[in-house]
């Protein structure tokens, strides 16, 4: 049995980076409910203690687990963003982020993941003041896009930055929601015509 004594700290980042992706691997695919911590430690061949040792509880794994694989998808996005020169190019590239299947850096049934937060963040406030931060970071991103777009004179400068970003992201996740879903009214084209042509009305880019 592996001990919980304090290894070397490259040892540390080491072994939690493993035991992330088994979370996330096993909450996508069973959900927290059926998702053990003894089998997050299976499955990278640790002892339960030791993942209890670094995350304390299940809760705590999958935010811990959702953020590692967002910060997959940030580095994505911001990588193809810098390398865009238009609004217009930009707002598909987080379309397309959005409704890829597997984007660069995402874990796979990354839904799954989101769909678990959502639920724990109903019932525990630490979970719920994750998701808003979680949240916030995903609104930072799109208000920062159209914030340049107005100092590039592509998009009005009268126009609510704030307002599109909540309506715009909101509209993004209950749509990723279908998709994720499988609605066969909802498709993955569909979903990105949709947003598409939101964005470029509001923005004034149509």
């Amino acid at each position: 049995m592996e001990s919980t004594s304090t290894p070397p700290a490259e040892a540390q980042d080491s072994r939690r980076a493993q035991m992330l992706t088994a979370a996330a691997e096993l909450i996508a695919e069973r959900g927290l409910a059926r998702t053990r911590i003894a089998d997050v430690a299976a499955r990278v061949g640790a002892s339960p203690a030791l993942v209890v040792y670094y995350f304390d509880t299940k809760e705590n794994l999958l935010i811990a687990a959702l953020r590692e694989s967002e910060t997959g998808f940030y580095a994505a996005a911001e990588s193809l963003l810098r390398s865009q020169a238009s609004l217009r190019e930009r707002i598909e590239t987080l379309v397309r982020l959005t409704f890829t299947e597997e984007s660069q850096g995402e874990v796979q049934g990354q839904w799954g993941l989101w769909f678990d937060l959502w639920n724990e963040a109903f019932r525990h406030p630490q979970v719920a003041a994750d998701r808003r931060a979680l949240d916030e970071q995903w609104r930072g991103l799109i208000a920062r896009i159209v914030r340049a777009g107005i100092e590039e004179g592509d998009v009005p400068p009268e126009t609510d930055v704030d307002t599109f970003a909540v309506t715009w992201a909101a509209l993004l996740d209950g749509l990723s929601v279908q998709v994720a879903l499988s609605d066969p009214t909802v498709t993955a084209d569909r979903a990105m015509r949709i947003s598409l042509d939101f964005a470029h009305r509001e923005l004034g880019l149509a």
